[in-house]
């Protein structure tokens, strides 16, 4: 049996780890919240955007815009959007097996985080760009990503733009997903953009019906709006893809920390209740120590 001053000192590190787990597990809760916030509170602006860009579908030459026409060829840049922390769970390790799954033959990747970024490099792939994010996650960080992509898209580099990340679909679930971002095609500009599961869903065809009634007039012209728009609706995406991203990595490492410090807490417990015993066999054995040495005496 261990040693009593052995199974003390094992006790007092653990409940310190405890500690550490629990603070760490309150602090990724708060920011959690805080990304969920910037999720919901973009919901109403990309319904209303969404609706314009429908009507403008239906009025402008969509083949003459450079950021719609579908290009052959099978180049792709890929964003990936990874932590820059980890204590995570399986958060990374899921979301390259998608990359992994998703990427076309000749790839070449921009990052945004850590994690992936060694893993990418380590693996031999080609990366184009990082990048940093601040926390929480500020619009204005997401516009030279989203102008990064554009012109690398436009320039005729890469056939296609997509993005890879973690979907925030509750505390419990979050969801490697890649979604295309350039070209933008012309049918996703209609789709459900809820944010619970980016680019799943789409609008009910009566919602679909009423943006394209709506009584919009345009200036200078229709053409000249969907070029200020389009932009727009990338940074956007942008923004809110690296939104669910954070609320992802924070939501899973809160959950990581919770089942480390219910883990330390039952650790603490069997611990505890082995010192308990050893101090009982040790106070025993003294007892029968005492005892035989009065009965040697009589």
């Amino acid at each position: 049996m261990a040693n009593l001053r052995d199974i003390r000192r094992r006790i007092k590190s653990v409940k310190s780890t405890s500690q550490i787990t629990k603070a760490m597990e309150l602090v990724a809760a708060a920011k959690m919240k805080k990304a969920q916030d910037q999720a919901v509170a973009g919901r109403d602006y990309a319904d209303k955007l969404n609706k314009v860009l429908v009507n403008l579908k239906g009025n402008a030459d969509e083949e003459s815009h450079p950021l719609l026409g579908q290009r052959e060829g099978g180049k792709e840049l890929m964003l990936v959007i990874s932590t820059s922390r980890g204590l995570c769970g399986g958060l990374n390790t899921n979301l390259l097996k998608e990359v992994r799954s998703k990427a076309g033959e000749e790839v070449e990747y921009t990052t945004v985080g850590k994690k992936l970024r060694k893993s990418l490099a380590k693996a031999g792939d080609s990366l184009v760009a990082d990048w940093e994010v601040a926390d929480p996650v500020p619009f204005n960080d997401a516009k030279p990503i989203a102008k990064f992509l554009t012109d690398q898209f436009l320039s005729g580099k890469y056939d296609k733009v997509s993005v890879a990340f973690s979907d925030f679909k509750s505390t419990l679930v979050q969801k490697p997903h890649v979604a295309q971002l350039l070209p933008i095609e012309a049918d996703s500009l209609a789709e459900k953009q809820d944010y619970e599961g980016v680019g799943e869903g789409t609008v009910e065809e009566t919602d679909g019906a009423a943006a394209m009634n709506m009584d919009y007039e345009f200036e200078p012209n229709a053409q000249g709006v969907l070029d200020k728009l389009l932009p727009l609706y990338i940074n956007f995406q942008v923004y809110q893809m690296l939104v669910e991203a954070r609320a992802s990595e924070h939501s899973a490492r809160m959950v990581a920390m919770k089942s480390a410090t219910d883990n330390a807490n039952n650790l603490v417990k069997e611990l505890t209740l082995e010192y308990n015993k050893a101090r009982q066999a040790a106070i025993t054995a003294e007892l029968l120590e005492i005892t035989t040495a009065m009965k040697a005496m009589e």
